[in-house]
């Protein structure tokens, strides 16, 4: 286990003067244990870097300007949203024969898996595992050996194996694993074929008859006027004067008036 000295002061003041503590380059932070009291301090940003910027697990000797030491591990950061510097850091304190609990990163070894050279895409889903340990059996990282895989081929929490320590996950849980690539499935079009456009529905006025009802209307009409053609024939013939034709258009004459004719 790596072990890591950092330089603190202790802070005595708390609240609205941690914010000019930040503007001169300082971060706040909380050094706590159970049944101690907490120990509010100041350190540098750049010498928490080691730190938070690394895939390594350490043990920290938090060094006061009183001269005392204290082993602890990192337990929170928190980070500004806009500049995302670091702008508070808990600290837990270790004590040598009590189990710790904490996250430790994987780091992925072995080069490119098998499956990836076939096309595969590997794809981790956990990138800490959480372990319960003494201090002194902290793991730096967990390698997960990844060289073997191929395609739809995956390592779960039950494939690692840690002697001095106990994995806090489920055993069924997948680290990473090599998926087949995404293919998006086209249509296939047959040589000459067109493509029918669909139709735009067209929205008349008035009230929609039913169903067959405007069809029905439609046929009984035109029944209705073949029917009534022989009568109107007829009507028309008796109209007309015999011997004389009315021309097409025009009325016939009344009797009165072929009489002062």
């Amino acid at each position: 286990m790596h072990e890591i000295i950092i330089e603190a002061e202790n802070r005595a003041r708390t609240g609205r003067h941690s914010r000019a503590l930040r503007r001169e380059g300082m971060v706040p932070g909380i050094y706590y244990i159970r049944g101690e009291a907490n120990i509010p301090f100041t350190v540098t940003g750049k010498s928490l870097q080691p730190l938070i910027y690394t895939t390594e697990s350490h043990i920290i000797n938090l060094k006061f300007n009183d001269g005392g030491v204290k082993k602890c591990i990192l337990r929170e950061v928190q980070f500004d949203p806009v500049t995302e510097k670091p702008i508070h850091v808990d600290l837990l304190g270790l004590r040598e024969n009590e189990e710790i609990t904490l996250e430790v990163p994987v780091v992925v070894t072995g080069g490119t898996p098998v499956g990836v050279r076939e096309g595969g895409i590997l794809q981790q889903s956990i990138r800490a595992l959480k372990v319960s340990c003494l201090p002194k059996n902290i793991p730096n990282h967990i390698e997960v050996n990844a060289g073997e895989l191929k395609m739809n081929e995956f390592i779960h929490v039950r494939d690692i194996r840690l002697p001095d320590a106990t994995i806090l996950a489920h055993e069924e849980d997948t680290i990473l694993g090599v998926i087949p690539p995404t293919v998006e499935k086209e249509v296939a079009v047959e040589p000459g074929a067109e493509v029918e456009a669909a139709e735009p529905e067209v929205i008349g006025k008035g009230k929609k008859p039913e169903e067959g009802e405007e069809a029905a209307e439609a046929e009984g009409k035109a029944e209705a006027e073949k029917a009534a053609a022989p009568a109107k024939a007829a009507t028309q013939a008796k109209t007309t004067a015999p011997g004389k034709a009315t021309p097409p258009g025009k009325t016939p004459a009344s009797p009165r008036e072929e009489k002062k004719k």
